[in-house]
């Protein structure tokens, strides 16, 4: 093995690894592999694994190897995973523009885009030092429908102007150019604000952010770009005058398709053109709906459970075993057999290879701990959601935790990231910051544990480390031992000679070199209390019987003393029960803790700790957002019209993202997170689409805002329609996603498809409304100002 030294450090087993037993019963070894500082975890799998089945060629007979917990299958089934539904996406997306355009050559030009930009981006992460994995991918995933749509609303405006003003393929292009190029720039303004502050976010949480952030913004920026220069030369090279475009069978078949589609979308858009009216005649009704709106969003808000990553389901479920302090390891080798049983019993179908160890547990180690290792079927055989990771571990809980007495045997589902915790609950802290004592600390302990055993929102509440043991104390009476002659040190040098040993010399024997060393029988040291046979030569030659100045007793007290931020601390984990989410969990613990005495306090580490530092920056995470779009906007436009407006129809889109975390049963996590900014980005690149035509109206033709509002509601509801449907379908295969890393998928899947719906139904409803608002709002206040200055003069 030491030629993967660069990109693995491996463990042997060592005395903690007594006994390991492998599904068949037979006895082994155990050795742990883990990754490097920068190493790929696929290529060393596979490296490692081709070394050891070259090593394999020279075991003895009747040895063998077998990798009974392996973490990488489930990152490379995860990535393959993304990179079907990036595929998905992309078809999807395809359907879509030829559905709008019915033109295959029109269809094209956004088409040719993906494969450009995606190819940039790949480029630019590389020069970043960013990686392939399931984080990038998963944001090449959402960046699909947001690098089309700079494309989609090139080509539709162009269309619109070969259609409706029957120019050439050239001069349409260079008119609609004319007119979207701001609102391009804009978006792409929009989309980077929206996730650039991800960037600088610290912490293992801002290195997922970072993940999305640096992909998406690159692939937003390489589209605006593509948009701009090849987008355009496509246009103009590639498209055919309506007249010229419909010849031949197909050509024929898709004027017929398009005629009665366009009838279909005809009469939609003067349906919609019907409602815009009606919202800017009613201004003020349609603001309290808006309020009523805001406060079913914030309402809904409140009521998502909060979490940080969903739980994952990896393939392998751990088992943590402990006996009471002093078993011996014959009986914890009964209680990991009782285990064993259960599992080729009860879950045979779904279990693939057990490994056991006696000696070590995630809980500490010594003959009382156990550790035993699931791997799962691969999970194209457990496509019934009953046999997944969270129910095969939630139906252990019973026949384990309750039915084994002799020991604790908790089932303990793998965290989403290993690195931050050893299983999906939560990792507390329970802390003496008073100066208490080690006896009132594990009475507050057990205390918390018995509170927490009889609430139903908590399930697998237990302490974590090593318990506390019968000890043998040897007090000496240093005054005793002065008056007769020994020192500190006689007795030190006793203590390790007798009952330990101590080298002397060495001579030489038979040719040999030997060592000579002194150690007490055996007999006379075989238990604690045999020390009151020794008698010890003081400072005059004279020997003492060691009982003269020492005595004796058994203590109970810790075999090991932790502290947590340098306070005397005691370990707690736990999950929380069905229907409730860790963020759940953290908030009853917190809650049972207040009933404890005053001086002591819950504390948190591992993932629950990032879980509650994600929580608390999430709000800062938005509000940078929204400051971020809010001035890049202002400082485009010099107006302040344009990012209120946008920016008003925001929380539209976020009320979806919100109900669909209701309805798909998410909670707020950071991949929910990462889709509610998504939402913000389209919702907001939607607003700019509809304010940036209605200012240019007013600027070029003199129209009043309320003219300009509903014109250009209506040249850019279909651009809009096509660029969110294309975005919606596009992360559907995020919704229906199952197996290996679906949790994060549907995490971000059902945000921003719910988001995408009513950020596109209502904001282009409200973003009409909102631009008349604030522009009578300003031109009233710089009418005010100018008479004043009038009368001033």
């Amino acid at each position: 093995m030491v030629l993967l030294r660069d990109v693995a450090r491996i463990e042997l087993g060592s005395e903690n690894y007594e006994l390991a037993t492998y599904m068949d019963g037979k006895e082994s070894t155990g050795m742990a592999i883990q990754l490097a500082s920068g190493a790929n975890a696929l290529e060393t799998s596979r490296l490692v694994k081709a070394k050891v089945e070259e090593l394999s060629q020279t075991f003895p007979a009747g040895v063998s190897y077998a990798i009974p917990y392996d973490t990488t299958p489930f990152v490379e089934l995860s990535i393959e995973a993304v990179v079907h539904t990036l595929i998905e996406a992309i078809v999807l997306v395809v359907f879509v523009m030829l559905l709008f355009l019915h033109n295959f050559r029109a269809t094209l030009i956004p088409t040719l885009a993906v494969p450009v930009v995606l190819l940039g981006t790949f480029g630019i992460m590389a020069l970043l030092g960013f990686t392939i994995n399931s984080l990038t991918m998963l944001a090449m995933v959402l960046a699909i429908g947001l690098l089309v749509d700079d494309a989609i609303v090139v080509v539709e405006n162009v269309e619109r102007l070969m259609r409706d003003e029957h120019l050439s393929p050239r001069e349409a292009t260079k008119k609609s150019m004319g007119e979207i190029t701001g609102a391009l720039v804009g978006i792409g303004i929009v989309v980077s604000a929206v996730f650039v502050p991800m960037a600088f976010f610290g912490g293992s949480t801002g290195e997922m952010y970072k993940q999305f952030a640096v992909t998406i913004v690159s692939a937003m920026g390489l589209s605006v770009l593509v948009a701009l220069i090849f987008t355009p030369a496509l246009c103009a090279t590639i498209l055919k005058a309506h007249s010229e475009s419909n010849t031949g069978v197909i050509g024929r078949l898709a004027r017929s398709f398009g005629t009665g589609f366009e009838a279909a979308f005809g009469r939609l858009t003067s349906g919609y053109l019907a409602i815009v009216r009606g919202a800017t005649k009613r201004i003020v009704r349609m603001l309290l709906i808006f309020a009523v709106l805001v406060g079913g969003m914030v309402f809904l808000y409140q009521r998502t459970p909060t979490s940080f990553l969903p739980d994952e389901d990896q393939g392998a479920v751990l088992v943590i075993v402990e006996l009471p302090s002093g078993s011996t390891a014959e009986a914890t080798e009964a209680v990991l057999d009782k285990v064993q049983k259960y599992w080729r019993s009860a879950e045979a179908d779904n279990v693939s290879s057990i490994f056991a160890v006696r000696g070590f547990s995630f809980a500490g180690q010594g003959q009382n701990m156990g550790m035993m290792f699931v791997k799962l079927k691969d999970w194209s055989e457990r496509t019934d959601p009953q046999n997944s990771v969270m129910a095969i571990a939630g139906r252990a809980y019973g026949p384990l935790l309750g039915g084994i007495r002799e020991a604790i045997v908790v089932p303990i589902v793998p965290p989403a990231v290993m690195e931050l915790g050893t299983s999906n609950g939560f990792s507390a802290v329970l802390q003496a910051t008073a100066g208490q004592s080690h006896e009132d600390l594990l009475a507050a302990r057990n205390m918390l544990l018995g509170l927490a055993s009889q609430d139903p929102r908590l399930t697998a509440v237990r302490p974590s480390g090593v318990a506390d043991a019968p000890q043998f104390r040897l007090n000496i009476d240093w005054a005793k031992a002065g008056a007769v002659g020994v020192s500190a040190a006689d007795v030190g040098t006793f203590m390790t000679t007798v009952w330990s040993s101590s080298y002397i010399n060495d001579f030489l024997y038979q040719g040999r070199m030997k060592q000579v060393v002194v150690q007490g029988e055996p007999s006379a040291r075989s238990v604690p209390e045999d020390i009151s046979l020794w008698r010890i030569k003081n400072e005059n030659g004279d020997f003492v019987d060691f009982s003269t100045f020492s005595t004796q007793e058994w203590v109970y007290g810790p075999q090991q003393v932790n502290r947590y931020d340098a306070l005397p601390s005691m370990n707690i984990e736990g999950s929380a029960a069905d229907g409730y989410t860790s963020g759940d969990a953290i908030a009853v613990m917190e809650e049972l803790a207040r009933q404890l005495p005053p001086g002591f306090k819950l504390a948190w580490t591992g993932m629950s700790l990032e879980e509650k530092e994600a929580g608390a920056g999430a709000m800062l995470l938005y509000g940078l957002a929204l400051s971020a779009v809010f001035l890049c906007l202002a400082a485009l436009y010099e107006s302040w019209t344009i990012p209120i407006s946008v920016l008003l129809a925001m929380p539209v889109g976020i009320l979806g993202a919100l109900i669909g975390a209701q309805i798909g049963n998410q909670s707020n996590g950071v991949y929910f997170q990462v889709g509610l900014l998504t939402v913000v980005a389209l919702t907001g690149k939607n607003g700019i689409m509809i304010v940036e035509f209605a200012r240019d109206r007013m600027t070029a033709l003199g129209e009043t805002a309320l003219e300009a509002a509903r014109e250009a509601a209506r040249l850019r509801f279909r651009p809009i329609l096509m660029t969110s449907l294309a975005f919606g379908l596009g992360v559907v295969p995020l919704v229906l996603s199952s197996g290996a890393g679906a949790g994060a998928r549907q995490a971000i899947g059902y945000a921003v498809l719910f988001g995408t719906i009513t950020g596109t139904a209502l904001a282009i409803v409200f973003v009409p409304v909102f631009f008349v608002s604030v522009m009578w709002l300003f031109s009233r206040r710089k009418t005010a100002a100018g008479a004043a200055e009038a009368s001033a003069s």
